[in-house]
């Protein structure tokens, strides 16, 4: 790539949408190189710019404007690179609802879809996105993921827009305006020192400027147990109703022990568990999601990492069998065991303990 002195941006790349003060940059100039379709090429010369491809000045749309700034950090732009940079996302993201509106408008199968049937391709994304966000540090396979997920957001703002309730700009006005009104530290002339300060004053405006009624407004019942659980304990202690150190919740997560094994006890045998086990098994779990949440713990990430530590420890183990002669699945459990207890020795999911497995 040729070292440009200066890049100037032209828009989205429309000859009817060139900025005012991109033609003044080049008119001053008086030559440049063009990248772009050869209409856009063709109205610059129109304007008295002289068109040479060994000229330090390049002009191209928004998009290739700045990812030649990315090439030559030392190059001059206009606008500067501060602007730069977000109206080339502006453009890519013009796109994908010209894609998205294209699809709804002419695919049979996307044209079929409602709220109902894309919500749960919408979780899904939620998901992959949430895996491999945690996976490690951000890679192509994160930002592969962000872009299924965007797409989601689009295509239910589209819907949004068919039903007359808003569309994608409200969406993004809408986020704006509760970002903006829930960061008065940042954009207002409060002063907020620490992480918990910032909740607190969230959730209070939630309900003071925001009229959320009720402590437990707008807790989703879709959400996941775990998440569900933390959210209800969040809202309590919003208002006050929390202990402050998770050695303050442990009695109530011992004491909730004790009377699931006495509820286990006493059940008869049954191919379901008695009401009364699932009632102390509910409080079990909720006892533990408050402990893990006073002590800076995500139960659902926990969880999902003892989940991941399980599979490989077992996958592990049935590969060790396997490399003995034996077939996994067919041994004893005392068999089973020895090869788990191995693989967990070898490093297969080495960190944390047996997650509830002999």
């Amino acid at each position: 790539m040729d070292t440009a002195r200066l890049v100037v941006a032209l828009g989205p790349g429309d000859p009817d949408l060139l900025p005012v003060g991109a033609i003044r940059i080049l008119r001053a100039e008086g030559r440049c190189r063009v990248i772009a379709e050869p209409a856009l090429a063709g109205v610059i010369a129109s304007l008295g710019v002289e068109i040479d491809p060994a000229a330090d000045v390049v002009a191209a749309p928004d998009r290739i404007a700045w990812r030649l700034a990315q090439h030559q950090p030392d190059a001059l732009t206009w606008p500067g690179r501060d602007r730069l940079g977000p109206l080339a996302a502006a453009g890519a993201l013009a796109e994908l609802q010209a894609v998205t509106a294209r699809l709804r408008r002419d695919c049979p199968w996307d044209r079929e879809q409602t709220a109902a049937t894309i919500v749960p391709h919408t979780l899904e994304e939620a998901y992959e996105v949430a895996e491999k966000a945690l996976a490690g540090p951000p890679d192509e396979g994160l930002v592969d993921e962000l872009g299924d997920l965007l797409f989601q957001t689009y295509f239910l703002a589209l819907l949004a827009e068919e039903a007359g309730v808003g569309d994608l700009e409200s969406v993004a006005d809408g986020i704006t305006a509760k970002l903006v009104r829930r960061h008065p530290h940042v954009f207002g002339s409060e002063e907020i020192a620490d992480a918990d300060g910032v909740r607190g004053r969230w959730e209070s405006i939630k309900r003071e400027q925001e009229g959320r009624v009720g402590i437990f407004h707008d807790v989703p019942g879709s959400l996941p147990g775990l998440l569900h659980a933390r959210k209800l304990q969040r809202r309590a202690a919003a208002v006050g109703f929390d202990w402050t150190r998770w050695q303050d919740a442990w009695p109530s997560l011992v004491e909730e022990v004790a009377e699931l094994r006495e509820a286990l006890d006493e059940a008869p045998p049954a191919a379901e568990p008695s009401a009364p086990v699932r009632h102390e098994a509910g409080d079990l779990l909720f006892a533990a999601v408050n402990v893990l949440r006073l002590a800076g713990v995500d139960p659902e990430l926990a969880l999902r990492d003892a989940g991941r530590r399980f599979r490989e420890r077992v996958e592990g183990a049935e590969r060790l069998a396997a490399a003995a002669g034996e077939e996994f699945a067919v041994l004893g459990l005392e068999e089973q065991d020895g090869y788990y207890r191995a693989a967990k020795a070898a490093g297969s999911g080495a960190s944390g303990g047996t997650p509830g497995t002999p």
